[in-house]
């Protein structure tokens, strides 16, 4: 690791605070400008690493240090690109070969009302989500949703935040759930079984939500007419979805068992798509498919942000603001902070909010497992309070753009902070004072 700089009170180290507080605030107001937020972001990643190199040749400092921070940047956020490209990719397939289209006609075949499909989109993203992984499972069930039906806001709206907090909180009990639980498990910070232990915090912390939701979910039933044609899968779906499944085993196994970063696995499994539909196109009739089309279609707005974001908070790092961050932990103790670090990546995505508590590495107390345990379940759960507080909510306000905003999300937010308070009483019951689940160092 590179030595940490202290720039904070610099020039270039006030003009990139306010460069990320400026695009955060057009990020947030999306709607207003109605300007993408793939924009500000990927200008503020960008223009805070130009102006850190423009200082360090003003000033004659040796680049290295500078360089190898880059670097490791880029390592990071292209495991993320990758990893989402292929998981975007898939998606697109699926909904190509009309497995979204089956799946919404079987749900809407059954006469559901809008209730019962908020209930069963829930459910699923909850169930998923520890195996699939929050954005993906997130992205899955939006699309669902939008087939159900796309124009009834009343039900989109409250059904896509609850997409967002149960992908969030099912991907805080598991290792693979999410990209910051698996960042926690990556450093050793907790044991594969421990992250289990956060099962009835984050299962019953969504549910209060969800409870607290279909209240505002319309009555009555999505329109279905009874001469609306049986929707299947059409050929080669059911092989898509197969491939997917064995892609995402494939990138536990590289993370795991390999070495490799997952998003290795994860594009073996694109190689498997492409050599699966060459084969497919060879022996079928008139069918044609071009897995390439698919790859055009996919969000990139979506992983743009990522690398816009993840490059600002990693060029605050550089600069030392992480630095006060360790200090707040010896003043105001790790269980205050830990939750606080829910609000926080809220406000600033968790996935930066928990590499920079990560690499400040605080001194956490004796429970250190359990505090562990908390800043897991808060940076996940806390995610979902604010819509881009989450990858899971980034995707998501990607897929139904226009309708769930950031504006639309606040409006609900409450409820997800009912969820979140739920959570934490439910850890510290568990954790502190039954002790059942982290041994204490």
């Amino acid at each position: 690791m590179h030595e940490q700089l202290h720039l904070t009170t610099t020039w270039v180290g006030i003009l990139s605070l306010i460069i990320f507080v400026a695009g955060y605030y057009f990020i947030a107001a999306e709607d207003k400008y109605h300007i993408n937020k793939a924009k500000p972001a990927l200008l503020a990643g960008t223009s805070i690493f130009m102006l850190i190199g423009l200082y360090f040749s003003l000033h004659g400092m040796d680049g290295h240090a500078l360089e190898s921070a880059v670097e490791e940047l880029i390592v990071e956020i292209a495991g993320i690109f990758f990893f989402l490209l292929v998981a975007m990719t898939y998606i697109e397939a699926m909904i190509d070969r009309k497995v979204f289209s089956a799946l919404r006609y079987n749900l809407v075949s059954k006469g559901y009302t809008y209730k019962k499909l908020f209930w069963i989109t829930g459910l699923l993203a909850f169930f998923i989500s520890p195996v699939a992984d929050n954005l993906t499972t997130a992205l899955i069930l939006s699309t669902v949703l939008l087939t159900i039906d796309k124009e009834n806001k009343a039900f989109l709206v409250p059904g896509a935040i609850n997409l967002v907090v149960a992908a969030n909180a099912g991907g805080a009990w598991s290792p693979f759930g999410d990209i910051t639980t698996l960042m926690v498990w990556i450093d050793g910070k907790g044991a594969f079984t421990e992250f289990l232990f956060l099962f009835p915090a984050a299962i019953v912390g969504w549910f209060v939500t969800a409870w607290l939701l279909s209240r505002v979910v319309p009555e009555g039933m999505p329109p279905f007419h009874a001469d609306e044609k049986k929707i299947e899968i059409e050929e080669g779906g059911k092989v898509i979805i197969g491939l997917f499944a064995v892609t995402i085993s494939m990138a536990v196994l590289s993370h795991q068992v390999m070495h490799l970063p997952a998003m290795w696995g994860m594009m073996f499994g694109l190689a498997l798509l492409k050599m699966y539909v060459y084969t497919l196109n060879r022996n079928a009739g008139p069918t044609h498919l071009n897995a390439f089309s698919w790859i055009a279609k996919i969000e990139n707005d979506t992983l743009l942000f990522f690398f816009g974001i993840l490059a600002a908070v990693g060029g605050l790092h550089f600069l030392g603001y992480l630095e006060y961050f360790t200090k707040l932990y010896e003043s105001a103790g790790a269980t205050t902070v830990n939750i606080g670090v829910g609000f926080l990546s809220a406000i600033v995505d968790n996935v930066p909010v928990m590499s920079a508590v990560l690499k400040a590495d605080p001194n956490m107390g004796t429970d250190a497992q359990s505090q562990w345990m908390l800043v897991t379940m808060t940076a996940g759960i806390g995610g979902s309070l604010i819509s881009f507080g989450s990858a899971a909510g980034v995707g998501v306000m990607g897929k139904m753009h226009g309708i769930y905003t950031f504006s639309s999300h606040i409006k609900l937010a409450w409820t997800v902070l009912a969820g979140y308070i739920v959570s934490i009483a439910i850890w510290y019951v568990q954790f502190e004072i039954l002790h059942i689940g982290a041994h204490h160092m």
